[in-house]
C-alpha cells in the first residue's frame, strides 16, 4: 500500500512500545480515525522504560546550548502538541542561572541559546523568591515548559482508551509478526533492527522538603556538573541529569554525591532534604544523539530519542502520521531502508 494512498478513517496500525514515543505516536493515530493497537512488553507503571526515570522537561530554547539545530525546531513543534493535546503540562517557563564564580560558563550559555530574557535583583526574586540573593542574575525562558511523566503517560493511556485504542500490557509483540501499517517504537529493545543503537545512563535523585519552594524547572551550570531541578509537588523536587556512556542500570556514590551537592549550591536547605529516590534509565541513542524514523514499507521505526524523549516525541509522532497520510517526508529526520 502506497504511503501517499491512506488518507480516510477506519484504517489500522500497531504500535509496539508504550513509552512516551509509542504513546504519542498511538495519539496522533487515534487523533486521525485509525484503529489503533498499542503494545508493551512492561507493566503498566512501565518500571523498565526510560521514560520512567525522566525529567519530562519541555526545554527547546535551553536545549539549543549542546544539541543539534534539529532538537529545538522538533521541540518547539512539540510545544504546540503537548498544549494541544494534554492539560497536566505546565508551561510557566524555565530558569537558568550560575553563582559569581561560574560567571563565564553562564554567559557561554547566553551566547548559544535564545529565546531567553536576562532577570536580575527584584525581577529574578519574584519569579523564583527561594532563590532571592542567591544568584545575581538569571535567564529566564518564558515558553518552556514540563510535564511528570509518571502521571502525563497514564493519563495519556487513559486518553487513548477513551478513543477506542486496544493497550495490551506485558505484551512483547515482534515487529514483524504484526501485519499492516506498524510502528515500532521499542528504544534499546530495538538492537537487532539498530546494531549502532547505544544505551546512556541517566541518573536521577527525588528529595521532599518544605524549606524550598520553586515554580519551574531550574537550571544551574557548573563546569563540573551541571544540573536541573524539577518541582513534582508536595514538596519534592526531581534532581538530574547525568549523562554516562554507561549500561549498568544503578546509580555510582561519585553521581549521588555530585547530584546532591549540586541541589545544596543551588539552594543550602536541600541538605535538610528527605531523600525519597535514587535511580538510572538508560535512553536509547545513535552514534549522533539525533532521533531516527527508519521506514521499511509499511514498518516503521521511532528510536534514539537519547535524553529528549519528552521533548521530541509529539513533533516525531506527527512526522509519522503526516508521512503514512500523505507522503510527507522530513529528510533530516527519516531514513528508507
Amino acid at each position: 500500500m502506497s504511503a501517499t494512498r491512506v488518507k480516510k478513517n477506519g484504517a489500522s496500525v500497531s504500535i509496539v512500545g508504550a513509552s512516551v514515543a509509542g504513546t504519542w505516536q498511538a495519539l496522533l493515530f487515534a487523533e486521525a480515525g485509525w484503529n489503533v493497537t498499542l503494545y508493551e512488553r512492561d507493566g503498566e507503571d512501565l518500571p523498565s522504560a526510560a521514560s520512567h526515570w525522566a525529567g519530562g522537561m519541555l526545554a527547546p530554547d535551553c536545549e539549543a546550548e549542546s544539541a543539534e539545530p534539529v532538537i529545538s525546531r522538533l521541540g518547539a513543534r512539540s510545544l504546540d502538541l503537548w498544549k494541544k493535546y494534554y492539560s497536566g503540562a505546565e508551561f510557566s517557563g524555565s530558569l537558568v542561572v550560575a553563582h559569581a564564580r561560574d560567571r563565564s560558563d553562564f554567559e557561554r550559555f547566553a551566547r548559544t541559546t535564545s529565546g531567553y530574557e536576562r532577570v536580575s535583583g527584584k525581577a529574578l526574586e519574584t519569579i523564583e523568591p527561594s532563590l532571592n540573593g542567591r544568584f545575581p542574575e538569571g535567564l529566564f525562558f518564558p515558553r518552556e515548559g514540563y510535564v511528570e511523566p509518571r502521571k502525563a503517560l497514564p493519563d495519556l493511556h487513559g486518553k487513548l482508551r477513551q478513543k477506542g485504542v486496544s493497550i495490551h500490557f506485558n505484551a512483547a509483540a515482534e515487529p514483524e509478526d504484526l501485519s499492516g501499517w506498524v510502528v515500532d517504537c521499542r528504544g534499546l529493545s530495538a538492537r537487532e533492527k539498530f546494531p549502532d543503537l547505544r544505551g546512556v545512563k541517566g541518573e536521577i535523585v527525588v528529595v521532599e522538603t518544605q524549606e524550598v519552594e520553586l515554580e519551574r524547572p531550574v537550571r544551574l551550570l557548573h563546569p563540573r556538573w551541571p544540573l536541573y531541578i524539577v518541582p513534582r509537588g508536595d514538596g519534592r523536587f526531581l534532581i538530574g541529569a547525568t549523562t554516562i556512556e554507561s549500561e549498568r542500570q544503578d546509580v555510582s556514590v561519585r553521581s549521588a554525591l555530585e547530584l546532591l551537592t549540586a541541589a545544596y549550591a543551588l539552594h543550602p536547605a536541600f541538605a535538610e532534604a528527605r531523600i525519597v529516590e535514587i535511580g538510572a534509565g538508560l535512553r536509547p541513542a545513535f552514534p549522533d544523539n539525533l532521533p531516527r524514523i527508519q521506514v521499511n514499507g509499511e514498518q516503521i521505526a521511532v528510536n534514539g530519542l537519547y535524553r529528549h524523549g519528552f521533548l521530541l516525541a509529539p513533533a516525531l509522532a506527527e512526522l509519522t502520521l503526516n508521512y503514512v497520510l500523505n507522503g510527507a517526508r522530513d529528510n533530516e529526520v527519516m531514513r528508507w531502508s
